[in-house]
């Protein structure tokens, strides 16, 4: 067997074994059935059809003949970097760091935040669009989780809302 493209063929392990880890782990919850699902229920079947896609993907890397063996390039460090720790800052900024004494900054800064360090890992930084785009997002996540799901977090600093 010969790979004739390492990009799909990786991409698609990457799926399968992000799938079965998935499909594995929803095992130590109740499953349930179809007529009555159970917590473990819906994480299994997406991580089996996860899995499914990797394999068919993998197969088809396997099969379809690219140019060069479309070859995995270099590691892209700069928009890793800034894409993990946007999620980081985004974790602190909503929940706080109590044993360091970082407070919660709430779920509106901790939007603005992830947007502003995210973008940062693009090759253009542009400003104004960063701050609509996190308007965008800070306003749609208020809207769907704070007013329609009716979730209870934090929304704005405690310095603001007392």
């Amino acid at each position: 067997m010969k790979i004739k493209s390492q990009k799909d063929f990786f991409s698609g392990l990457m799926f399968t074994a992000v799938g079965a880890a998935f499909a594995w782990g929803a095992t130590n919850y109740t499953v349930g059935s179809g007529a009555r699902m159970g917590p473990g229920y819906f994480p299994l079947l997406l991580g089996v059809i996860l899995a499914i896609l990797g394999a068919g993907i993998m197969l088809k890397a396997t099969i379809t003949e690219t140019e060069d063996g479309d070859k995995i390039g270099k590691w892209a460090w700069k928009p890793l970097g800034y894409i993990i720790g946007a999620n980081l800052l985004f974790g602190i900024l909503l929940g706080g760091l109590p044993s360091f004494g970082v407070p919660a900054m709430g779920l509106i800064v901790a939007i603005y935040g992830l947007t502003f360090v995210s973008a940062l890992a693009g090759e253009k930084f542009h400003f104004r669009e960063t701050a609509i785009l996190a308007t965008v997002l800070a306003a749609g996540s208020y809207i769907a989780f704070v007013w329609a799901l009716k979730l209870q977090f934090q929304v704005w600093p405690t310095f603001i809302t007392g």
